[in-house]
């Protein structure tokens, strides 16, 4: 019989009258704790009992051709019973064990921590459109559309977009954010957009003459008297955040406080002027062309958006090629690189060295870039030119396009700026945001971190 470093051979189901059964019972389950010398001398009596026909190693091969197992010595316990010392190849559970699974008690903790889900509100973009009313106003230059959100009888929030932009992409993102959502409680939004930016809008004529900068911050002295408003707080972001500015300057009163993105406050330099202008002529002639997205996304996104977002990157580039009129965001393109100095200076008025026209903005205002931004530096000379008693620079870490990549860190620094002013801010949530000081000079200097 062959053997197997000490071992000894399982029959399964061999022998004569079927005496491999019985076989098997007792040479593979002992019934108490003996040697395995033992259990060698006792395997090798009975097979040789069984049937002395056996003496060959061929004879051990049963009617379905299965070999015979050999178990070793090192395979069994102290008590002589196998170990399962192989991994499986495959899970082989039966139907039986299959229903005492399913009849298993489920842990009661499941059921704890689904109920302790609570839900959020979506991160919707598409959603600020269908709760907004829009109006459209009519101007000295045109009509405007303005899109209100939220209820009117509320202090005013004034919104004015970027270029290539309109409401809906410019802030649908941040004011459906959820810690944002609270602000409407106490506060109605007024957005406005500029004359042929909104999305489907038709070709203006040929013989129409876009406003300058200066015609499109006239043109929200109409929109306050349309709705009866006698002051309002600015938000907006590059181009509107120059519209702003100078619809500030022009009527301090109207303006309680300012929340300014990018802000550019000098005349355009050579290389904006040369790139800007190539691009209003290609737009006009070509359409939106690849050189012209790119050009607005560099604007928005500064350099390598794609490596922080791609999914969002994808949808300003849909939305350049498919919702943008060109010829209209080229006439206000033309406006915008051919706009003149805000002619602010910090030093006041009659000052030795200044001239005598220079003035500053005297409402509160925060002063915003992301620190990718391509705009940073625009922003810390615009700093350079305010009243340092009411003005707060902020540079937010890992951004850009700070409503967009970064809407936590704007919407808390927003909070705070209307809290400090004076303004009901309600329920709004607090978030845990940690504010580091990161240079103070005639104004405060501040960088957002989420540690």
């Amino acid at each position: 019989m062959p053997q197997a470093e000490g071992g000894y051979v399982s029959l399964e189901g061999t022998g004569v009258n079927n005496n491999g059964q019985s076989i098997y019972q007792s040479t593979t389950e002992p019934t108490g704790p003996v040697s395995v010398f033992e259990s060698v001398k006792r395997a090798i009596g009975q097979v040789v009992g069984a049937g002395n026909a056996h003496d060959s190693d061929s004879d051990l091969l049963n009617g379905s051709g299965r070999q015979p197992v050999i178990i070793g010595s090192r395979d069994r316990d102290k008590t002589g019973k196998t170990l399962n010392t192989k991994m499986p190849s495959a899970p082989a559970h039966t139907a039986e064990e299959a229903r005492l699974l399913g009849t298993m008690p489920v842990d009661p903790m499941d059921d704890i921590e689904l109920r302790s889900v609570q839900l959020q509100f979506p991160h919707a973009r598409g959603s600020i459109v269908d709760s907004c009313d829009q109006r459209r106003i009519t101007t000295d230059k045109g009509e405007i559309l303005v899109a209100i959100q939220g209820d009117t009888s509320k202090p005013a929030i004034l919104t004015y977009h970027d270029l290539g932009l309109n409401y809906a992409t410019s802030f649908a993102g941040f004011f459906n954010f959820p810690l944002m959502r609270g602000l409407l409680e106490n506060f109605c939004v007024y957005h406005v957009t500029a004359p042929g930016q909104e999305e489907g809008a038709p070709t203006l004529p040929e013989d129409y003459i876009y406003p300058t900068m200066d015609d499109l911050a006239n043109q929200l002295q109409f929109v306050l008297s349309q709705f009866g408003l006698k002051s309002v707080i600015g938000f907006g972001i590059g181009a509107g955040a120059n519209i702003l500015a100078r619809f500030a300057l022009a009527h301090p009163d109207k303006v309680g406080a300012m929340c300014l993105i990018n802000c550019v406050s000098t005349q355009s330099g050579w290389i904006e002027w040369g790139y800007q202008s190539f691009n209003a002529r290609f737009l006009r002639t070509k359409g939106m062309t690849q050189g012209v997205i790119d050009y607005l996304m560099w604007h928005h996104f500064g350099r390598n958006p794609e490596e922080r977002n791609h999914d969002l990157v994808q949808v300003y580039k849909q939305h350049f090629e498919r919702g943008v009129n060109p010829t209209n965001l080229a006439m206000l393109i033309n406006s915008y690189i051919h706009r003149n100095d805000l002619n602010i200076a910090r030093t006041p008025p009659g000052t030795p060295g200044t001239e005598p026209s220079a003035a500053t903005l005297k409402m509160p205002i925060m002063n915003i870039t992301g620190a990718l931004s391509p705009h940073v530096d625009d922003t810390v000379t615009f700093n350079g030119r305010l009243d340092p008693t009411n003005s707060t620079w902020m540079k937010i870490s890992d951004c850009a396009m700070v409503l967009e990549e970064q809407p936590a860190k704007l919407a808390e620094a927003f909070r705070l700026f209307l809290q400090g002013e004076g303004y009901a801010v309600g329920s709004l949530q607090k978030l845990g945001r940690k504010v580091s000081t990161v240079s103070q000079s005639n104004s405060s200097h501040l960088e957002l971190s989420v540690q």
